[in-house]
This record gives C-alpha cells, sequence and structure tokens, in this order.
C-alpha cells in the first residue's frame, strides 16, 4: 500500500463529490430521470462516498501509523500485514488502544526498574557495609600481633580469637548471600517429604537450649511430645526457617523472657507460632523485616553477630514452599511470628 498525505485525502474526496454533483445534474437535466431512480442514485451515491472516503482515510491513516506502530511494539512487521489490521478495525480507535496499553506497560516497566536500581545500589551498600566491619577488624588483630603482640601471652591469642570470630561472621554473610541467591533464581532445590513437625520443633529446642540459657530465656513448648502433626515439606529448609526465628527470638528477648512455640491446625495446614515477651518492633519498621541486612537495631544486632540475612532468608523459604509468613509486635511488649505448612495426607 503507498502512503498518502492528508492534502491529497482532502483532493480526492472533492473530486468524487464534484464528480458525483456534475453526474446527477446530467442525469436530471439531459435524461429527466424520475425522482424514484434519482433516490436510488443517492443511496447508491452515499454507499460509495462512505467506502471511497474510509478507504482513503484507512490509507492516510496507515501512512501516520505505521513507525508509531513498529516503534511501540518493537518490531519489524511488514507492510501487507499492519495494513490488514488497520484495515479490519477502526483504526483510529485500534490506535488509540495500542498507544494506551504501550503507555502504561512503558511506565510500569520505568517503575520497575527504578525501584530495581534502587533496590540495587542498597543492596550492594549493605553488602560492602556488612563485609567491611569485620575485615577491618582482621587487618587490625593481625597488624597488632605482626607489631609485636604475637609474643605477648597475655593478648594473642586474645586477639587471635577474634580474627577467628571475625571470618566467622564474614563465612556466614557469604554462606547466607549464596542461600537466598539459589532461592531467589530457582537453583536451590525444594525436597519434599512427610515428617512430623513437633520432632523438628524439638530438634531446634535442643540444638538452642545452651544460647537461650546464656541469655537467661526460657523457652515453652507445651506440645513437644505430641507425634500427630505430620507436614508436607522441605524438611531441612523448615529447620532452618524455624532455627532462624527461634534465634532472633532470643536475641531480641527481654533478661528472663520467654519464648513460646505453639503449632495449630487449620483446615489444610498447619499454623507454626513463635512469640516472645521481648523488646518488640516498631510499627515503622515493620514493613520492612523481611528486607535483607535490615536490622530494628542495627548496633545491638552486630554486637550479637550474624549476618542480617536470617529473616530474608526466612521469607524466601517459605515463599517457595507457597505458603504465608506473618509478624506482628508491639513495641515494648513482644513479637509474634507465624507460618503455615501444608498437613501430609
Amino acid at each position: 500500500m503507498k502512503l498518502i498525505e492528508s492534502n491529497k485525502v482532502n483532493i480526492y474526496l472533492s473530486l468524487f463529490v464534484v464528480a458525483l454533483i456534475v453526474v446527477i445534474y446530467c442525469l436530471t437535466y439531459f435524461l429527466s430521470f424520475n425522482f424514484l431512480y434519482l433516490f436510488l442514485f443517492a443511496i447508491v451515491s452515499g454507499f460509495l462516498v462512505y467506502y471511497f472516503s474510509k478507504y482513503l482515510v484507512n490509507r492516510f491513516l496507515y501512512s501516520k501509523i505505521r513507525m508509531l506502530y513498529k516503534t511501540i511494539h518493537d518490531t519489524q512487521i511488514i507492510d501487507k500485514e499492519l495494513a490488514d489490521k488497520v484495515k479490519n478495525t477502526d483504526a483510529l480507535h485500534a490506535v488509540e488502544m495500542e498507544v494506551m496499553e504501550w503507555s502504561e506497560n512503558r511506565g510500569s516497566l520505568v517503575s520497575q526498574l527504578t525501584k530495581q536500581e534502587k533496590y540495587r545500589k542498597e543492596f550492594i551498600g549493605n553488602v560492602s557495609h556488612e563485609l567491611k566491619t569485620p575485615i577491618f577488624n582482621i587487618q587490625g588483630y593481625v597488624l597488632t600481633l605482626l607489631d609485636g603482640g604475637l609474643e605477648d601471652e597475655s593478648i594473642n591469642r586474645t586477639y587471635l580469637e577474634r580474627t577467628e570470630k571475625s571470618i566467622n561472621r564474614m563465612i556466614t554473610i557469604v554462606k547466607d548471600l549464596e542461600v537466598i541467591s539459589k532461592l531467589e533464581s530457582g537453583e536451590l532445590k525444594l525436597c519434599f517429604e512427610r515428617f512430623n513437625i513437633i520432632d523438628l520443633i524439638n530438634e531446634v529446642l535442643e540444638m538452642q537450649e545452651m544460647r537461650a540459657k546464656k541469655n537467661n530465656i526460657k523457652l515453652v513448648f507445651a506440645q513437644q511430645n505430641d507425634n500427630s502433626k505430620f507436614v508436607y515439606a522441605d524438611k531441612k529448609e523448615i529447620f532452618q526457617v524455624l532455627n532462624n526465628l527461634l534465634v532472633n527470638s532470643i536475641k531480641y528477648s527481654r533478661p528472663k523472657g520467654t519464648t513460646h512455640i505453639e503449632v495449630m491446625s487449620m483446615d489444610k495446614t498447619f499454623l507454626v507460632e513463635i512469640r516472645d515477651n521481648g523488646i518488640g518492633i516498631e510499627a515503622d519498621n515493620l514493613p520492612r523485616i523481611f528486607e535483607r541486612f535490615f536490622r530494628v537495631d542495627k548496633s545491638r544486632s552486630r554486637n550479637m553477630g550474624g549476618s542480617g540475612l536470617g529473616l530474608a532468608i526466612v521469607k524466601h523459604i517459605i515463599d517457595a514452599h507457597n505458603q504465608s509468613i506473618n509478624v506482628s509486635s508491639t513495641y515494648g511488649e513482644g513479637t509474634s511470628f507465624t507460618f503455615t505448612l501444608d498437613k501430609a495426607k
């Protein structure tokens, strides 16, 4: 289809109408057509004008939107396909809808890219900040030992132990980053199996018993002898979820505080709750609690160790199970984490 300009459209339509008028005049003046024939001729002429004008307008619109259409769809669609599209639709309406859809998609894409860029910058900054502290600590300890501290028995072992602690922290951060990366990319495949969630909770409690006693925290699990609550999930990953949540609860509990663990039966799932009466979380911080490296009390969290990725890993694991996890907290009174798991059939 050849391109056509707007002035040509006007000229063609004008000539066509003039030609019809001349024909009608000739028919009435020279041939003396009666009224009925003239009426039928007028109707036929009207249809001819309509289709001819539609043809010219579509050609004109086609010439104007072809580049726009190719741009918004980023395609090398051939002219024949585009011509058929314009021909078989209301061209103006079709173009309007195409542009609106393109505009909405482009706006959404820009917003998403902006958000991802902000997230990337924050993530890089957080990673460098988390690794910087143990690296500088290690550097300081090693330099002190090299400057003569190695021969000083009063500090050499202490500084080596502190160096080991900083190295372990770096290893923890790197391992947790690797876990999150695998979860997000889908590389970490879940191995679903049937197991008793009560037994798994008891294993976690036994593992964290010494930590709880050291922090003067009482762990309460009233259902520890129940053997009837079977779930279908990845046992290894759910162990990590329970362990991370329990460690988090112990860290932020008050001295002589209490952490309660409870498993509640719902329709097709079990609801697991880990609840403490610790320092709680401020309402403004709750929406960000599962973000990477987000810490409610940054100075206290780093002194307690950990990577700052524990809750982010928990969220990724529960999401990978197609389950939900929620947190509720009252600042100064305590925090409750709840998540669901499918019941085993």
